[in-house]
């Protein structure tokens, strides 16, 4: 499966948008990279629904084939599909070990779970897409609780969303509940990837 390997901190420049919500990549220079990235162009309707798409997949570090998969899939559900959408991102196996704390980035937390250092339900979780329920628990196997990158992640975490219930005895977070949208990505306008999608 092919994923984006550049910097992420270009492509956050590129789009007006810090990828990782921390505001860092656009905080020093917010315009993007290159010889004319401060020449503004005034951008489409198309190019503004692309920017919007690009933001919320690079956010979540999936590639296009996901992103339109996941995309059908909110269409199948019952109320907003742009809010739906993002729901089913945020409920990756992934980016919750991000939210959770055991990871500084998503890119840390794919990893994390590819290595097979995540479990779920007491069962090991080696896919990043997975698709978490509420109500299920993730956890950090036995012998990776010592791993440096896990202690420091945990240790740098300030707060977490309302909807992941943490256990620091066991080092354990429970998917409590669906996010609502205004706990995630308050900056996006998920309307314009629906109508890009829609055309």
């Amino acid at each position: 499966m092919s994923r984006f390997t550049g910097s992420s901190w270009k492509v956050s420049r590129r789009l007006g948008y810090s990828i990782s919500e921390s505001g860092k990549e656009t905080a020093r220079r917010p315009y993007a990279p290159g010889q004319h990235g401060q020449k503004r162009k005034k951008m489409s309707e198309y190019g503004t629904q692309l920017q919007e798409k690009q933001r919320v997949r690079f956010t979540y570090g999936v590639n296009e084939r996901q992103f339109r998969k996941t995309f059908n899939e909110a269409k199948k559900l019952p109320g907003k599909q742009g809010a739906n959408f993002l729901f089913l991102l945020e409920s990756r196996i992934d980016n919750l070990v991000y939210r959770a704390g055991f990871a500084r980035t998503r890119q840390q937390a794919r990893q994390l779970v590819n290595h097979g250092h995540i479990i779920l339900d007491g069962k090991k979780a080696s896919i990043p897409s997975i698709r978490v329920k509420p109500g299920q628990i993730i956890g950090i196997k036995d012998t990776s609780k010592s791993l440096v990158v896990i202690k420091d992640a945990l240790a740098a975490v300030v707060s977490r969303q309302e909807y992941i219930a943490y256990d620091e005895n066991k080092l354990e977070a429970t998917y409590v509940r669906l996010p609502e949208r205004s706990e995630i990505l308050p900056e996006i306008k998920e309307n314009l990837i629906v109508e890009l999608y829609n055309k």
